[in-house]
């Protein structure tokens, strides 16, 4: 099995660390796990895979923890494609339009699953200033394509609009700017097969003003409520709709869908899709599948489980005359 982790985006460090924490749970009796190792500069270490079915010789399945572009995009599930290799991740279709964030709010509504109002601005838009908002402050501001709150800031006035879309802007060429939900943050963890699985669903509580990359990775003083303090209901109500999400999007394998709440209303809303969500010590995806009652060890064995099955389910497929 080849571990593939680093990568060019800005979720490198993230990347490290989750692979980090999988081979370390990885049953080393049942798995020979190879390194592959890929720089800030996208140089693969010690080589890169090869594009051609056959030329990867000693890898039967691919496990890439690699977060944010080029990673968790759609490129390197096509390359794998290519490649004729298993791989635990999304396909390439799920992974790009995951990995973007107003497309992915775009197919949700057109299955009337809840997302939050917004708009999406491109880079020249930002550029030649003046952006009208339909909405009120205050509001989000994201790159589109990234993970792990990296470029995202809150902004409570006008004021400071422009610095936020600008600090986005370095990370995308579209950036998204929702309205700010006054209440409270979910996960929910997604597995594939016939039917997807949820997990019990976590709330998030950050400590600053909403979940930073600093929060969730460094700061250690995020509380997290597992499991979430919500009725019954409720519970059902966001597994029932991280389970929709997953589908909308043609997910398979696995997925951490979050997912927002209105105090005033207790409308929920989906907010993100993550197909390769962290794996590191602290991340909620493996922790609410164990508290769902598949441990850590036993959740890698069946994300690869799944890898294989989808494999040779494409075995199947006719692709030529």
């Amino acid at each position: 099995m080849a571990l593939l982790y680093g990568g060019r985006s800005g979720e490198h460090e993230i990347s490290v660390r989750s692979a980090n924490s999988v081979r370390a749970a990885l049953d080393h009796s049942r798995y020979e796990v190879s390194d592959i190792f890929i720089t800030k500069e996208g140089k693969w270490m010690p080589a890169p895979l090869l594009p051609e079915p056959g030329a990867n010789p000693g890898i039967d399945v691919a496990f890439p923890m690699l977060h944010g572009t080029f990673g968790e995009d759609g490129t390197l599930q096509g390359l794998l494609e290519l490649a004729g290799l298993p791989y635990v991740s999304a396909g390439v279709l799920a992974s790009a339009v995951s990995m973007d964030k107003a497309m992915t709010k775009r197919l949700c509504q057109l299955a009337d699953l809840p997302v939050v109002e917004h708009v999406v601005v491109s880079r020249t838009c930002i550029e030649l200033g003046a952006i009208a908002l339909p909405f009120d402050y205050p509001v989000f501001v994201k790159p589109v394509n990234l993970g792990s709150s990296v470029g995202i800031s809150k902004v409570e006035s006008e004021a400071g609009l422009m610095d936020a879309l600008r600090l986005a802007a370095r990370f995308d060429n579209s950036v998204i700017i929702e309205r700010s939900v006054s209440g409270r943050e979910f996960e929910c963890g997604v597995l594939g097969g016939n039917p997807p699985k949820a997990s019990i669903p976590c709330e998030i509580i950050p400590s600053q003003k909403f979940y930073t990359y600093e929060d969730k990775y460094f700061l250690d003083q995020a509380r997290i409520d597992l499991p979430a303090k919500l009725d019954d209901e409720q519970t059902a109500q966001i597994q029932r709709l991280a389970v929709s999400a997953f589908q909308v999007v043609k997910c398979e394998c696995m997925a951490r869908v979050d997912l927002l709440m209105d105090s005033a209303t207790g409308q929920f809303y989906v907010n993100e899709i993550n197909t390769i969500p962290g794996f590191t010590s602290i991340s909620m995806f493996p922790k609410m599948w164990e508290y769902s009652g598949l441990p850590y060890p036993k959740l890698l064995d069946r994300l690869i489980e799944l890898a294989i099955e989808r494999a040779e389910t494409r075995l199947q497929t006719q692709y030529a005359l």
